[in-house]
């Protein structure tokens, strides 16, 4: 019988990239500053000496584990467009017979190549590999470079927990944008030094409001841009989403109802588009949707939660910091 079938997802390192002469434009620039050492790409070596020799480490463990190993690579975290168990479709023909669907899903990168994957991904457990763990953000990863024969091991064997993590939906009108949003999405103007106006409504409570923007997303996303922007840590496994409003503008003597909030599985969050010139980003700038005056936005928790393999409640996200001022319990 064939062993596990095991899909890599990996991103190419900065210097990788710059070998490969991928980006022409800033070729001669990077060879100059790294030919002097420049503090700006002094990283850049170092980052690329571990992510290298972690692929090479997890090519070689899943050979010895006997598995279907496919490798994919990508220089941009967009081309990870990668279908392999995407929604079911409806009134289209099978053009092709599905491929063998993956046992597991490995990324290997940091949380930013794990995020950029989980778009394609919708019930297949995945687990993050940080490459370069002296120069990256692995939150999300249970393995990394030096440990990986036994993480991949123990996933394999089933022995690692895996933990659902909600995901968000997002409609626009009629027209279904995704269900897969991990982290956050940012409704905001096209130029981040315009007003970002819109009409806001959650349980009922109606609200214009004039800012730099939204960040609106489930529990994954809330140690990252909604905390900074004045929202709070959620508990990992928790199914509520949050809305945070950027730099919100306030007149004199008024006090704004909807400054953040938690949007419970079941609720929908609603905001209706006052800008000719506005863009929905979708877990960063990769993925970007216009949106115009009058459009109207839905956001709701996802029937399509991740599957996040080896990561559990860890440093981060205790219940001490999920009760934060001004918040109820998740």
């Amino acid at each position: 019988m064939a062993g596990p079938h095991v899909l890599v997802l990996a991103k190419k390192s900065a210097l990788r990239m710059h070998l490969d002469r991928q980006d022409e434009t800033r070729h001669g620039r990077v060879e100059r500053l790294l030919r002097e050492n420049d503090p700006t790409v002094h990283r850049m070596a170092g980052s690329h000496a571990q992510h290298e020799a972690c692929l090479e480490e997890v090519e070689a463990v899943l050979a010895g584990l006997g598995c279907e190993a496919k490798l994919v690579t990508a220089a941009a975290l967009d081309e990870f467009r990668v279908v392999i168990d995407p929604p079911q479709a409806t009134g289209r023909a099978a053009t092709a017979p599905p491929a063998r669907k993956p046992d597991l899903v490995v990324t290997i990168g940091g949380d930013g190549t794990l995020l950029a994957a989980s778009h394609a991904i919708g019930d297949t457990p995945i687990l993050g590999i940080n490459s370069a763990p002296d120069f990256s953000v692995g939150f999300f990863c249970s393995g990394r470079l030096g440990n990986v024969r036994e993480t991949l091991e123990k996933a394999l064997a089933g022995e690692l927990p895996i933990t659902s993590l909600t995901r968000m939906k997002v409609e626009r009108d009629d027209q279904l944008l995704t269900t897969r949003v991990l982290n956050e999405v940012l409704v905001c103007c096209a130029s981040p030094a315009a007003t970002t106006r819109y009409i806001l409504e959650h349980r009922g409570v109606v609200e214009e409001q004039k800012s730099s923007g939204i960040w609106i997303g489930p529990a994954a996303g809330s140690t990252a841009a909604q905390r900074s922007a004045g929202g709070r840590v959620l508990p990992l496994t928790s199914d509520k989403l949050q809305f945070v409003v950027r730099e919100a503008y306030t007149p004199a003597g008024q006090i704004l109802r909807l400054p953040r909030g938690l949007v419970a599985r079941g609720e929908s969050l609603s905001v209706r588009v006052k800008m000719t010139d506005g863009r929905l980003f979708v877990d960063g700038p990769h993925e970007v949707h216009t949106v115009t005056i009058g459009d109207h936005l839905h956001f709701s928790a996802s029937d399509e939660p991740l599957r996040l393999v080896g990561v559990t409640r860890r440093r981060g996200w205790t219940a001490r910091s999920a009760a934060r001022r001004g918040y109820r319990r998740a």
